[in-house]
């Protein structure tokens, strides 16, 4: 039997025409090119890259925001250009940050005047905002005015309204964005679960987290300059560095660092370094762990002493800076650290 797809795009692309009025000249943008996936029914998936890579744009084409300028899409099994009405009615969105509702309601009343735009009974808006507050530890303030609550709680009351409806498909772009650390663990594990409890429902949470995909997703796409650039589970995505040997090293060295010196080394298949105050600390990614050896003579060569060296498993992060080259910082800064 085929599986459902909740979620599929072809060749899907998206430029964005950029006018210098002053100048009196138009440049393009290529925010999407060349997109082509399928998530599953059931699937909790996952969009990991940094910021600027495209996510958000792919967002706003799955859910008939904006038009994409080449490729199909097609949600719950609707197209998003000729059906855009029928898709509407089986998603629904959140995005970190926003600034939702209105602040002279409560947060039930917020809540309540969403639930009627759905056209949900009373009795059971009321039901499910309370369940739903419940879940992400904000029951408690089910009375207060939305404008009295920090950042924090302000998007667990947006995550409430993205759930409220009950959508057979749900897009949450970059939900944790700008939540403490207990915020974020509350939201992932409700994310987690509500996917969990109905085998219809699908979710797709775009992310820069390396944690937060590695944690939650059953898939994950890597996309970056708006191409997807690898597509699988967390833990296949990470297989496919086992074969390398991973050492984190902390030395000081009477000089910098240069990685073509490091990646001339036999073995040596990368090196990542960043500069700290009076020591360096490098990142080994070696063909074999016997590579190792020859690696801490050339430093004790040149006197450098280490300070602290351990062996690690792949993440993420290390299969983001395989495919792309920098590590997912390094790419939002746009200023790359020393890399081979």
């Amino acid at each position: 039997m085929s599986e459902t797809l909740s979620i599929e795009t072809h060749d899907l692309g998206r430029i964005y025409k950029l006018r210098n009025r002053k100048k009196n000249e138009e440049k393009t943008l290529l925010a999407l090119q060349g997109v082509n996936l399928e998530v599953r029914q059931g699937e909790l998936f996952g969009l990991l890259g940094p910021n600027g890579a495209g996510k958000t744009t792919l967002i706003k084409i799955l859910t008939t925001l904006l038009a994409p300028t080449e490729g199909t899409a097609r949600v719950a099994g609707f197209d998003v250009m000729r059906q855009p009405e029928e898709v509407r009615t089986q998603i629904n969105m959140v995005s970190g940050g926003e600034a939702s509702g209105y602040g002279l309601l409560t947060v039930r009343e917020n809540l309540w005047m969403f639930a009627q735009f759905y056209g949900i009974p009373t009795p059971v808006a009321n039901a499910r905002i309370r369940a739903l507050m419940e879940k992400v530890s904000l029951l408690d303030r089910i009375n207060t005015k939305s404008s009295e609550l920090s950042t924090g709680l302000r998007q667990k009351m947006n995550i409430v309204r993205g759930f409220l409806t009950d959508p057979r498909v749900l897009f949450l772009d970059e939900p944790t964005l700008g939540l403490d650390v207990s915020a974020a663990l509350d939201v992932r594990r409700f994310v987690r679960g509500w996917v969990s409890e109905d085998p219809s429902r699908t979710l797709l949470l775009t992310t820069h987290y390396m944690v937060e995909a590695d944690e939650m997703c059953d898939r994950v796409a890597i996309i970056n300059k708006g191409q997807v650039l690898a597509c699988d589970t967390p833990a296949h995505l990470k297989q496919a560095l086992q074969r390398e040997a991973i050492f984190e090293v902390v030395l000081q060295t009477p000089q910098t660092l240069v990685p073509e010196a490091i990646t001339s080394l036999e073995g040596v298949k990368r090196a990542s370094i960043i500069e700290q105050d009076g020591s360096t600390q490098l990142e080994l990614f070696l063909a074999e762990e016997a590579a190792l050896s020859g690696v801490i003579a050339a430093f004790t060569s040149q006197n450098g002493r280490i300070l602290s060296l351990k062996k690690r498993e792949p993440t993420l992060e290390d299969v983001f800076m395989k495919l792309v080259g920098l590590r997912m910082e390094e790419v939002e800064d746009g200023e790359p650290a020393a890399n081979s």
